[in-house]
């Protein structure tokens, strides 16, 4: 079975929630909807203090070419613009909405009815992605639209659909194949269309048998879609390691996918743009996994943008006594919440709260030199030797040592037998490397 070639580690999967129905989360009576939760420049409020506004409204404006614009998820009144914390732990523009009744814009579909063909041109499907808001919904967030308009010079001839899944814990993806498989699909479809070209392959690892055998069964009414079983291996999610996988291409350092002719979305996103396209519907809510191994009922919610991760996990069976750490996201690449008063981004794929037995950090030994974070490291990498550099300022060797191709996955951390922080360090040193190479071509 197909996986990719270098590095990765399999931990202990944990997938509580895998076959729990998405459940709807209850609506807040505030949603407090960031402007600058994706990758890339944070929009701008085009609503203020006291204006009436509905659900699929638009309240935020991208500023840029790689950004997104913002849409209400609930219907009320915006009570003021200010600044919110993040799940990464800074205040950010947000809009907070006084919620009142549930009224959406008129021009959504809220029918069951699922809609296979689409009419727009290809230049219409981007657009229609970028004005109704359209992210990544696998972690990075990276605008969608932007994804679907290559460089000049460049020319996707495949696309590839992460229905990966491998962080532990977390089954939102999952439990949406499930459900929305026929319109993931004509999603897919959509995209091919957008992007001309003629084939996809559906990524799924081996330990999701249920979803692989209805999207092989669901994929034999559409043409060019192909549904690939892999390996579970993590972290087969990320995009060169899935490229690899699918279609054995490796994509250059410093480069993007769409060097070898690939464009890589997730499964979640393709629904998205299922919605976006065939219900006129922008992205104001998505599937959030909430698990622990203490947590009462583990589930999979549809939760609209803005809702408090408190009242999520309050529908879950609320925080366990034991809890010592919450996490946004999965054990491995999920960052560390200082509170549940943090409120579902786009980005936002699960809340994982881990016992205080489990959480507690290990003492820390010295290197021991045996290069298990080099076996492990997914790119290449030497993680103990950017670690030291890290440790000593030493910008420019990390650079030349390939920081920057780092995805962060956390495979050397959980390789390690030393307990040493190797991912803290590195990305730390990854964060000031990007800023000396952002201002070197700024000068240029």
């Amino acid at each position: 079975m197909k996986t990719f070639k270098m590095g990765g580690i399999h931990p202990k999967e944990y997938k509580f929630s895998a076959g729990i129905q998405i459940q709807t989360a209850s609506i807040p009576q505030q949603a407090i909807i960031p402007l600058g939760h994706y990758l890339g420049g944070p929009s701008l409020p085009v609503v203020q203090k006291g204006d009436k506004v509905k659900v699929g409204q638009m309240i935020g404006q991208a500023s840029g070419f790689v950004s997104a614009n913002v849409h209400a998820s609930v219907s009320g009144v915006v009570n003021r613009i200010d600044v919110h914390l993040d799940a990464s732990g800074y205040k950010v523009p947000s809009v907070f909405i006084d919620v009142h009744g549930d009224e959406w814009l008129e021009t959504i579909d809220k029918s069951a009815e699922i809609k296979r063909e689409c009419t727009l041109s290809s230049a219409e499907i981007i657009k229609r992605i970028s004005d109704y808001g359209i992210v990544g919904l696998g972690g990075a967030t990276f605008p969608t639209h932007v994804k679907l308009l290559p460089p000049p010079g460049k020319k996707a001839t495949i696309l590839i659909v992460n229905g990966v899944e491998c962080e532990p814990y977390l089954t939102c993806d999952h439990q949406l194949m499930i459900e929305k498989g026929e319109e993931i699909l004509v999603g897919v479809t959509i995209l091919m269309k957008a992007i001309d070209v003629k084939r996809a392959i559906v990524g799924i690892e081996n330990n999701k048998k249920d979803a692989i055998s209805l999207m092989q069964k669901l994929a034999k009414t559409f043409v060019g879609i192909e549904i690939l079983p892999l390996q579970v291996q993590y972290p087969q999610g990320g995009e060169k390691q899935l490229i690899d996988a699918a279609i054995g291409r490796q994509v250059p350092t410093g480069t993007l996918p769409i060097e070898v002719g690939a464009v890589v979305q997730n499964v979640a996103t393709l629904f998205a743009v299922y919605e976006a396209v065939q219900k006129n519907k922008p992205l104001f809510e998505r599937i959030v996994t909430i698990t622990g191994k203490s947590l009462k009922n583990h589930g999979n919610f549809l939760a609209r943008l803005g809702t408090p991760l408190a009242n999520i996990v309050e529908q879950a069976g609320g925080v366990p006594e034991d809890t010592g750490k919450i996490v946004a996201g999965g054990p491995m690449m999920g960052r560390a919440l200082s509170s549940l008063e943090v409120t579902v981004a786009k980005g936002t794929s699960g809340v994982l709260l881990i016992p205080a037995l489990e959480a507690a950090r290990k003492n820390m030994q010295n290197c021991i030199r045996c290069t298990k974070c080099v076996v492990a490291c997914p790119m290449g990498l030497e993680p103990f030797l950017l670690m030291s550099q890290s440790e000593r300022s030493m910008w420019t060797e990390m650079e030349n040592e390939r920081v920057m191709d780092c995805i962060e996955c956390g495979c050397c951390s959980f390789a390690c037998p030393s307990n040493r922080p190797l991912l803290d360090h590195i990305r730390y040193g990854k964060s000031i490397v990007g800023k000396i190479i952002r201002t070197r071509q700024a000068k240029k």
